[in-house]
């Protein structure tokens, strides 16, 4: 259990440019997402899915993604695009989770937002555990109505998050974390 406590105090996102390969292999990515997938699930809902996105088949889908930055954004420069390509490019694997919200009257909305949330940290934990760097992001192509279409989502689902995951180059920054003391209240 000591290494569990000390890979969770420990973990740390370094930035998704400095995610390089090689990518998990496909074992290991199956581990990665069993791992993700064992979250709270309130009424056994299953509230998430993944959507994998490997460095080799994802050209077809940055050039839509740019092309929606592009409609959405019309008087972006060319180099806000490019760098909108390299958002989506650059990372191994890009993992994209899906949270899918079923109307339900014993499990709210919030619920099921919370446990497609804690399936992108187990993913994060995973990653990391298996001795890969991990970050989640979200930004304009998460809440984009046409990227909504372009990654196939149904009108109840929506993206939490593009989880980058590759090996690490470099040294990852570690940022400061919080005082306790100025977070924690007891009553």
């Amino acid at each position: 259990m000591t290494d569990a406590l000390e890979l969770l105090k420990t973990r740390t996102s370094p930035k998704a440019a400095d995610l390089v390969p090689p990518a998990p292999s496909e074992v290991q990515l199956q581990e990665m997402l069993t791992i993700a997938a064992r979250v709270p699930d309130h009424g056994m809902m299953k509230p998430w899915r993944f959507i994998v996105h490997p460095m080799e088949t994802r050209a077809a889908l940055v050039e839509k993604l740019a092309a929606n930055f592009r409609a959405g954004n019309p008087n972006a420069s060319e180099g806000e695009i490019d760098k909108q390509r390299l958002r989506f490019s650059g990372s191994p694997l890009i993992v994209t989770v899906v949270c899918r919200i079923v109307p339900n009257v014993k499990v709210p909305d919030v619920e099921q937002l919370l446990s497609a949330g804690a399936a992108c940290m187990n993913l994060l934990n995973a990653a990391q555990a298996l001795g890969f760097g991990a970050n989640w992001l979200t930004g304009w192509a998460a809440f984009d109505k046409s990227s909504k279409e372009l990654f196939g989502l149904a009108d109840n689902e929506q993206i939490v998050g593009f989880i980058h995951i590759g090996s690490v180059k470099g040294e990852i920054f570690q940022r400061a974390r919080p005082d306790l003391s100025q977070i924690v209240n007891k009553i």
